[in-house]
């Protein structure tokens, strides 16, 4: 491995078990280039890498500050949440807090294309990135979809990968609108063994998305409840 992955590693490593806590600066470019008896311009690769990944900051004559891991989602490509951390080197996981047949609410039936009250896949978790709760996902499926999703492993792969690579089902693309909402009493509510990441009242990142299967059927409703600060957005827009 290249001189500046390994001080990368290393240095992520210590952000994920507390070595280095977010706010906080890392060691200076000569302590670190000290330390590894590599150049300064290897230092500085291997900071480069964690502030393109959103994992640091730099403030000229005050070094590197780490900041609080966030995802980075790209509107203009339908990606998991593991996909979306992949090119952190960060572990992600989920913790399924339900998952069981409901009777498909009225919202969830017009999204689905199902009637209310028929029966839907209603699975939720919490999605976690290096120990850090970063969003709570309610998904909704289709029975022929959902049930095989019941006995796969929900904990440690994306949903997306399950549904294109166990189910052979191709995803074409999804529709997804973003708002900003305060974290209510329910969203807010205690389950038991579980750091639930809000508080009543504070502002939180509500991402409603529809995914399609290639030939243009609803497979997925999905809203996602993520605390203000925990997800970043890029889009590339083009002018006309």
């Amino acid at each position: 491995m290249p001189k500046y992955l390994e001080l990368k590693e290393w240095l992520l490593r210590g952000m994920l078990d507390g070595r280095f806590r977010p706010g906080t600066a890392l060691p200076s470019e000569n302590e670190l280039s000290q330390q590894f008896q590599v150049s300064r311009i290897t230092v500085r690769q291997a900071l480069d890498l964690l502030r393109a990944g959103g994992l640091v900051s730099s403030h000229q004559g005050k070094g590197y500050f780490v900041r609080n891991i966030s995802a980075m989602q790209d509107l203009g490509r339908l990606q998991g949440f593991g996909e979306m951390m992949e090119p952190l080197g960060v572990d992600t996981r989920s913790q399924v807090l339900s998952a069981a047949v409901v009777e498909a609410p009225a919202k969830v039936a017009r999204a689905l294309n199902v009637k209310r009250g028929d029966g839907v896949v209603k699975i939720e978790r919490l999605r976690i990135a290096a120990g850090v709760t970063l969003s709570v996902d309610l998904s909704y499926f289709p029975l022929d979809v959902g049930r095989p999703l019941l006995d796969l492993d929900l904990q440690r792969v994306d949903i997306f990968k399950l549904i294109e690579t166990d189910l052979g089902i191709e995803i074409g693309f999804a529709d997804i609108t973003m708002s900003v909402v305060e974290a209510g009493v329910e969203l807010c509510a205690p389950v038991p063994a579980v750091d639930l990441p809000f508080t009543p009242g504070a502002p939180v990142i509500h991402i409603e998305r529809l995914t399609y299967a290639m030939d243009g059927r609803p497979i997925d409703f999905e809203s996602l409840y993520a605390p203000a600060g925990s997800h970043r957005f890029k889009a590339r827009i083009p002018r006309w």
